[in-house]
């Protein structure tokens, strides 16, 4: 049976910083899953875990008392409205996450390609095409080693274009063509292992003309390997809500995914 989109885990609401949108509310969350048949929503706010030392200026804000003003989520018959984070990893490979406080939240997406962060994600001297492919290598390497409860992390927007940070536009294609399949193949292969979510992130899905294949190599990877799929958004402002379904619909069909490959929480 075909992927149906029902899920969107990755979400934020005005409390994100890079948001602030007034209108992004868990009500307004809520309208757009039951609008475009959601049946599992999450809302992912940025944060770093104020008990774990290193969080850039940005992040310090974002602590737990901060992305929890809302209270609990909406409550609602047809829609599962979960409550998560979306934290990241620094350059020395530390999750802004305490391992004891995972449990309290239902889902936790970690980007490793957040590479437009210098001097936080990465140092000045990684500011070269080569570069930011092997990080892209290492980084996720080193966050499917840690000890975290995997069967509620999803490894976020992987094709992300903050990969080429300050970089010419070009540099985006050329920094995935470079990551070599047989690194791919090991990653996924333990992800799958693991029992993470891999996202289809909105953003990412948006293919642009010419750059299809280069983009869509990963994920055609990652289902060979066993990996299981998510939907997100990654929804800033309600704006986003518009093409959500029509992209993501598209992106399931071009690597032919089916119910067996969906992630689950």
């Amino acid at each position: 049976m075909k992927y149906i989109f029902d899920n969107d885990l990755h979400i934020h609401s005005q409390l994100s910083l890079c948001s602030g949108n007034p209108e992004q509310t868990p009500e307004r969350i809520l309208q757009y899953a039951k609008e475009n048949g959601v049946k599992t929503l999450c809302l992912t706010d940025h944060f770093w875990d104020e008990t774990v030392p290193g969080a850039s200026g940005w992040y310090a804000k974002q602590n737990s008392t901060w992305i929890s003003a809302w209270g609990e989520m909406p409550k609602d018959d047809e829609v599962r409205f979960l409550f998560g984070v979306e934290t990241d990893m620094d350059k020395f490979m530390t999750v802004g996450m305490a391992k004891e406080n995972y449990d309290k939240y239902d889902f936790v997406v970690i980007p490793t390609t957040h590479l437009h962060m210098m001097d936080f994600t990465l140092n000045p001297e990684d500011n070269s095409i080569e570069s930011r492919a092997e990080l892209w290598v290492k980084r996720l390497d080193a966050l499917l080693s840690k000890d975290i409860p995997f069967h509620k992390i999803g490894i976020a927007h992987l094709a992300c274009r903050l990969i080429k940070g300050g970089l010419d536009d070009s540099a985006y294609v050329k920094i995935l063509d470079l990551i070599k399949d047989e690194d791919m193949e090991r990653l996924f292969t333990k992800a799958a292992k693991l029992g993470c979510g891999i996202e289809l992130n909105q953003s990412d899905m948006a293919l642009r003309v010419g750059e299809e294949e280069s983009v869509l190599r990963m994920f055609r990877i990652a289902k060979k390997c066993g990996c299981k799929f998510y939907c997100g958004s990654d929804a800033h402002s309600p704006g986003y809500f518009d093409n959500t379904k029509r992209i993501m619909e598209r992106a399931i069909d071009l690597l032919d995914l089916c119910e067996d490959d969906k992630f689950h929480i």
